[in-house]
């Protein structure tokens, strides 16, 4: 195991290895999650923003001295901002985030992720495309006057973008063209292999983008004996699991340019979700050391 993930850093080229409790389904606070992080040998953690911000300047101060220890640095925060329904929700969303976006650059995070529903049953593609336009471009801009990078995903399986009336932004050029409608140049791509794979994205398609044009990666396979057009997207596998989805020519286009951010496992799968914490922490590094290596 210790080969395998000495091959694994060699070879991803300074991507970090991130662990993400919630993605694996652990229960843990953001001390618990630094602690696992250290234990089974992840680089950087998810940062909670609203624990962090909460923080007082000594409190901070000794957090990130346990960091630093421990050696474990931070992936991302999450979005706090409600841009997917009405505008209510949406305001009251963004008169918070100014805040929050100073706290956790505070901490020293840098980067904050969010995704994007591939569907509505209210708005046609021309309207949803103009209100993410106007929505996740306002948000780009407070991110970045607190000077953070904002990664989007898109969300690609035909079980979701054809599950309501009309079908929205569900693959890599299309969100290419959401980012560059918004026009902020901290803003960026989540790829995640499950999405790419079912999108019918290719390596071509990574290796045209600059790695600045990446903010972070989710790294997944896919079950074996379901048809692709049958999958549902929480029912995943751990990363070169299965050999569905092309892992090699995922990540051979990804260090091709060059990229050097997280790349985190995120299954959403029963089988690790009902793990112990330590158990579902060292499954997925075990995964991502086989795929990288």
């Amino acid at each position: 195991m210790a080969a395998m993930a000495a091959a694994a850093r060699s070879t991803a080229r300074n991507m970090k290895l991130h662990l993400s409790c919630g993605a694996l389904g652990i229960s843990a606070n953001q001390r618990q999650a630094i602690d696992l992080a250290a234990k089974h040998g992840f680089d950087v953690v998810d940062a909670d923003g609203k624990y962090l911000g909460g923080l007082s300047d000594g409190e901070l101060g000794d957090l990130l001295a346990y960091m630093n220890l421990k050696n474990v640095g931070w992936a991302m925060a999450g979005l706090p901002v409600e841009f997917r329904k009405d505008e209510s929700a949406f305001t009251s969303g963004m008169a918070t985030l100014p805040a929050y976006a100073r706290g956790i650059q505070r901490a020293g995070v840098s980067m904050v992720t969010t995704y994007v529903l591939p569907m509505s049953n209210d708005r046609t593609y021309l309207v949803n495309f103009k209100l993410h336009t106007i929505r996740l471009g306002a948000v780009a801009r407070v991110l970045r006057d607190a000077g953070l990078r904002f990664g989007i995903e898109y969300v690609a399986p035909k079980t979701l973008w054809a599950s309501q009336r009309y079908p929205f932004v569900h693959t890599m050029a299309e969100m290419r063209e959401l980012l560059a409608e918004m026009g902020q140049p901290n803003a960026g791509l989540v790829i995640d292999s499950w999405h790419w794979y079912h999108a019918g994205d290719s390596a071509s398609d990574i290796a045209a983008l600059k790695a600045s044009d990446v903010v972070s990666v989710d790294l997944n396979d896919a079950p074996v004996g379901v048809p692709k057009d049958q999958m549902v997207d929480g029912k995943r596998e751990l990363p070169a699991a299965t050999g569905v989805i092309d892992v090699k020519a995922f990540l051979g286009a990804l260090q091709g340019i060059v990229f050097q951010g997280p790349v985190r496992a995120e299954p959403f799968n029963d089988a690790v979700r009902h793990m112990a914490p330590d158990a579902a922490a060292e499954a997925a590094h075990a995964a991502l050391a086989k795929a990288l290596a």
